[in-house]
Protein backbone atom coordinates (compact mmCIF):
# COMPACT_ATOMS: atom_id res chain seq x y z
CA UNK A 1 0.00 0.00 0.00
CA UNK A 2 2.84 2.45 0.76
CA UNK A 3 3.97 2.26 -2.85
CA UNK A 4 0.56 3.48 -3.96
CA UNK A 5 0.83 6.58 -1.79
CA UNK A 6 4.25 7.36 -3.26
CA UNK A 7 2.76 6.98 -6.73
CA UNK A 8 0.16 9.62 -5.81
CA UNK A 9 2.87 12.02 -4.59
CA UNK A 10 4.86 11.47 -7.79
CA UNK A 11 1.75 11.96 -9.94
CA UNK A 12 1.03 15.25 -8.17
CA UNK A 13 4.62 16.36 -8.88
CA UNK A 14 4.38 15.36 -12.53
CA UNK A 15 1.03 17.10 -13.03
CA UNK A 16 2.38 20.23 -11.34
CA UNK A 17 5.07 20.49 -14.01
CA UNK A 18 2.71 19.48 -16.84
CA UNK A 19 0.29 22.24 -15.82
CA UNK A 20 3.13 24.80 -15.43
CA UNK A 21 1.88 25.34 -11.90
CA UNK A 22 5.20 25.07 -10.08
CA UNK A 23 8.23 22.94 -9.30
CA UNK A 24 8.44 19.16 -9.68
CA UNK A 25 7.38 18.29 -6.15
CA UNK A 26 4.32 16.61 -4.66
CA UNK A 27 3.42 15.21 -1.26
CA UNK A 28 0.60 13.42 0.53
CA UNK A 29 -0.18 12.84 4.20
CA UNK A 30 -1.70 9.48 5.13
CA UNK A 31 -3.49 8.44 8.31
CA UNK A 32 -4.90 4.98 8.92
CA UNK A 33 -4.38 4.03 5.28
CA UNK A 34 -6.21 7.07 3.86
CA UNK A 35 -4.90 10.25 2.26
CA UNK A 36 -5.86 13.16 4.52
CA UNK A 37 -3.79 15.89 2.85
CA UNK A 38 -2.12 16.66 -0.45
CA UNK A 39 0.29 19.33 -1.56
CA UNK A 40 2.23 20.48 -4.54
CA UNK A 41 4.95 23.04 -4.97
CA UNK A 42 3.21 26.39 -5.44
CA UNK A 43 6.08 28.78 -4.77
CA UNK A 44 5.85 30.63 -8.08
CA UNK A 45 2.08 30.22 -8.47
CA UNK A 46 1.32 31.79 -5.07
CA UNK A 47 4.43 34.00 -4.87
CA UNK A 48 5.08 32.31 -1.54
CA UNK A 49 8.57 30.89 -0.82
CA UNK A 50 7.09 28.66 1.88
CA UNK A 51 4.59 26.96 -0.45
CA UNK A 52 6.58 23.75 -0.84
CA UNK A 53 4.71 20.49 -1.44
CA UNK A 54 5.31 19.11 2.04
CA UNK A 55 4.22 22.36 3.73
CA UNK A 56 1.08 22.45 1.59
CA UNK A 57 0.32 18.79 2.40
CA UNK A 58 0.83 19.41 6.13
CA UNK A 59 -1.52 22.42 6.00
CA UNK A 60 -4.11 20.39 4.11
CA UNK A 61 -3.92 17.43 6.52
CA UNK A 62 -4.08 19.62 9.62
CA UNK A 63 -7.18 21.31 8.24
CA UNK A 64 -8.79 17.95 7.42
CA UNK A 65 -7.94 16.46 10.81
CA UNK A 66 -8.61 19.69 12.73
CA UNK A 67 -5.31 19.49 14.57
CA UNK A 68 -1.88 21.11 14.58
CA UNK A 69 0.05 17.84 14.88
CA UNK A 70 0.06 14.82 12.63
CA UNK A 71 0.40 12.08 15.23
CA UNK A 72 0.05 8.65 13.63
CA UNK A 73 0.43 10.05 10.12
CA UNK A 74 2.93 9.33 7.38
CA UNK A 75 4.20 11.77 4.77
CA UNK A 76 5.03 10.64 1.24
CA UNK A 77 7.08 13.11 -0.75
CA UNK A 78 8.33 12.97 -4.31
CA UNK A 79 11.71 14.25 -3.05
CA UNK A 80 13.74 14.35 0.15
CA UNK A 81 12.42 17.37 2.08
CA UNK A 82 14.45 20.59 2.19
CA UNK A 83 15.56 22.15 5.51
CA UNK A 84 12.44 24.33 5.77
CA UNK A 85 10.13 21.38 5.16
CA UNK A 86 12.10 19.21 7.56
CA UNK A 87 11.54 21.82 10.26
CA UNK A 88 7.80 21.82 9.58
CA UNK A 89 7.75 18.02 9.48
CA UNK A 90 9.48 17.74 12.84
CA UNK A 91 7.01 20.25 14.33
CA UNK A 92 4.07 18.31 12.84
CA UNK A 93 5.35 15.08 14.44
CA UNK A 94 4.32 12.42 11.90
CA UNK A 95 5.49 8.87 12.58
CA UNK A 96 7.39 8.50 9.28
CA UNK A 97 8.48 10.26 6.09
CA UNK A 98 9.01 8.43 2.81
CA UNK A 99 10.66 10.09 -0.18
CA UNK A 100 11.53 9.13 -3.74
CA UNK A 101 14.28 11.39 -5.14
CA UNK A 102 17.18 12.59 -2.99
CA UNK A 103 18.39 16.12 -2.29
CA UNK A 104 21.30 15.32 -4.60
CA UNK A 105 18.85 14.48 -7.39
CA UNK A 106 17.12 17.82 -6.79
CA UNK A 107 20.44 19.68 -6.86
CA UNK A 108 21.18 18.25 -10.31
CA UNK A 109 18.13 20.08 -11.72
CA UNK A 110 18.75 23.38 -9.92
CA UNK A 111 17.10 22.86 -6.52
CA UNK A 112 20.24 22.87 -4.36
CA UNK A 113 19.71 23.47 -0.64
CA UNK A 114 23.26 22.60 0.43
CA UNK A 115 24.06 26.25 1.18
CA UNK A 116 21.21 26.31 3.74
CA UNK A 117 22.58 23.26 5.55
CA UNK A 118 26.01 24.96 5.59
CA UNK A 119 24.63 28.28 6.84
CA UNK A 120 22.62 26.64 9.64
CA UNK A 121 25.79 24.96 10.89
CA UNK A 122 27.51 28.33 11.34
CA UNK A 123 27.32 30.61 14.36
CA UNK A 124 24.75 33.38 13.83
CA UNK A 125 27.41 36.05 13.38
CA UNK A 126 29.18 34.00 10.67
CA UNK A 127 26.17 33.56 8.37
CA UNK A 128 25.91 35.34 5.01
CA UNK A 129 22.50 36.70 5.99
CA UNK A 130 22.98 39.41 8.57
CA UNK A 131 21.29 38.34 11.80
CA UNK A 132 21.46 40.70 14.75
CA UNK A 133 19.83 40.29 18.13
CA UNK A 134 18.10 43.47 19.29
CA UNK A 135 17.54 43.35 23.03
CA UNK A 136 14.74 45.21 24.70
CA UNK A 137 13.76 45.34 28.35
CA UNK A 138 10.32 43.99 27.45
CA UNK A 139 11.60 41.17 25.20
CA UNK A 140 10.84 38.38 27.66
CA UNK A 141 7.37 39.59 28.63
CA UNK A 142 5.60 37.41 26.01
CA UNK A 143 7.58 34.40 27.29
CA UNK A 144 6.59 35.19 30.87
CA UNK A 145 2.94 35.58 29.84
CA UNK A 146 3.11 32.18 28.11
CA UNK A 147 4.70 30.55 31.14
CA UNK A 148 2.06 32.00 33.44
CA UNK A 149 -0.90 31.30 31.17
CA UNK A 150 -3.42 28.73 32.38
CA UNK A 151 -5.07 28.59 28.93
CA UNK A 152 -2.08 27.71 26.74
CA UNK A 153 -2.06 24.66 24.54
CA UNK A 154 1.45 23.24 24.64
CA UNK A 155 3.03 21.73 21.59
Amino acid sequence: MTGEFMKVALQIAFENVSESHGGPFGAVVVKDGKIVGTGRNEVTYLNDPSAHAEIQAIRSACKTLNTFQLDGCEIYSSCEPCPMCMGAIFWARPKAVYFACTKEDAAKIGFDDQFIYEQLALAVEERQLKMIQLSDQTAEEPFKAWTDSMQKVTY
